[in-house]
């Protein structure tokens, strides 16, 4: 059975052994994607199976999120699709982008960072990253 999330068909998430996450990786925690800032693994020991406990921050909500599971289990990683998009048009609730190589339309909430914010302006260049469905503006070009 693929427990892989999915959304309209297209993978959003692929699963990946606990074992071989890194600090600076991504993954999935509570159906949020998360940056991983701190990753601890213990040895295996008398009756158990080497543990890891990470620590990660919500890439949308900037919230700290920390779990423990074995080395061997699995976790779902989310699938981030870096794409390039120029500033159409700034609307009261975000920002409206143009794919730059598909041409469509799409809406994306403002940045947190108050110095991108303020770069973003209609017809400027930007990297914007899809994951799970939603859309975050990175930098400006």
């Amino acid at each position: 059975m693929d427990k892989t999330i999915k959304d309209g068909g297209w993978r959003v998430s692929k699963p990946v052994g606990v074992g071989s996450l890194r600090v600076g990786g991504y993954i999935i925690v509570d159906g949020e994607p998360c940056r991983i800032v701190d990753l601890t693994k213990s040895k295996p020991g008398k009756h158990g199976a080497a543990k890891a406990r990470i620590v990660a921050i919500g890439i949308f909500d900037g919230v700290k999120r920390s779990f423990v599971k074995p080395v061997d289990a699995n976790v779902e990683v989310p699938i981030i699709e870096k794409r390039t998009g120029q500033v159409f048009a700034m609307t009261p609730s975000g920002v409206q982008i143009m794919d730059l190589e598909t041409y469509e339309y799409l809406d994306a909430p403002f940045p947190e960072d108050e110095d991108l914010k303020a770069k973003l302006t209609p017809g400027v260049e930007i990297e914007y990253w899809r994951i799970l469905g939603r859309v975050k503006i990175v930098r400006t070009k």
